[in-house]
């Protein structure tokens, strides 16, 4: 998957490597949370309460440009879309 401002189509250097190495018999599933700082920790941290994922393992937090942003994916991948809102407080 590919990620890119909105303006600059090159790409964002500083994300790192987001397609980790190949894994046999393992499929590669990509989770990205958007929303606002505590909320994007809040999840990160439910699903740690699940054992889904440790904290440790999701990138650093990284602030959306003004420009916006533009997400690739593979040929051949799908995506699924999930909204929810959480209260505040």
């Amino acid at each position: 998957m590919s990620c890119m401002t909105s303006k600059d189509r090159r790409g964002l250097p500083d994300l790192g490597d987001l397609s980790p190495t190949p894994n046999p018999g393992r499929e590669r599933l990509q989770h990205l949370i958007i929303g606002s700082e505590n909320g994007v920790r809040g999840a990160i941290n439910a699903l740690h309460l699940l054992r889904y994922a440790e904290p440790f393992e999701w990138s650093r937090l990284f602030t959306v440009p003004e420009s916006g942003l533009v997400i690739l994916p593979e040929p051949g991948e799908v995506f699924s879309y999930l909204l929810r809102y959480r209260q505040l407080g």
